[in-house]
């Protein structure tokens, strides 16, 4: 009797354990194709409203909305300077540039705070109009750059500038820029 009753206490034990095998293949399984789940679906990063309404960022590609705001940005920062600010002005235009493009923009931003340093030279730019290729990931800005010596304004010229972009993840990241010329001349 106590054979039998050995017996069907490990037939017992052996069942339960195969149903824990079962079950923790199952759960192994499902956490998998969760996994697989969320790694293949677009990501999305919902803002806080930074105009009427919420801004989304997702895996997928850039939304209009989302260019156009960083444009605006950027724009803003990267043609508003003056000897005060020259130092904090490429530290953050290169924050903003893909670590490809840095090298090349560095040496670009260089010259300028070069010629720029010690002098009573500063500009500003007030945005006009703005083109948004989001598939090219390009912007074209239109306003009128500002230029003072000392107090005085001494220029006031319609520009266009472009921009040049690289998203990689959920970053969106310079990778040129510079101002567009008409006729036979090339962007600077």
């Amino acid at each position: 009797m106590e054979l039998s009753y050995t017996h069907a206490q490990s037939q017992r034990v052996l069942r339960q354990r195969n149903l824990l095998v079962i079950v923790a293949g199952i759960l192994g399984a499902l956490c998998a194709i969760l996994g697989l789940v969320t790694a293949t679906r677009d990501r999305e990063i919902v803002l806080q409203p930074i105009l009427g309404s919420p801004l989304v960022v997702s895996s997928s590609g850039v939304s209009r909305q989302y260019l156009e705001l960083v444009t605006r940005d950027t724009a803003v920062l990267t043609l508003d300077r003056s000897p005060a600010n020259l130092e904090y002005w490429m530290k953050s235009v290169l924050e903003i540039t893909a670590p490809s493009a840095q090298g090349k923009i560095r040496a670009d931003l260089m010259k300028i705070v070069n010629e720029q340093r010690g002098s009573s030279i500063a500009q500003f730019f007030t945005i006009q109009t703005m083109e948004l290729d989001t598939k090219k990931l390009q912007s074209i800005v239109t306003g009128d750059l500002h230029t003072i010596v000392g107090n005085k304004v001494v220029s006031n010229e319609r520009r266009s500038f472009r921009f040049d972009w690289q998203y990689s993840g959920l970053s969106l990241k310079l990778v040129g820029f510079g101002m567009v010329t008409t006729g036979k001349e090339k962007d600077q």
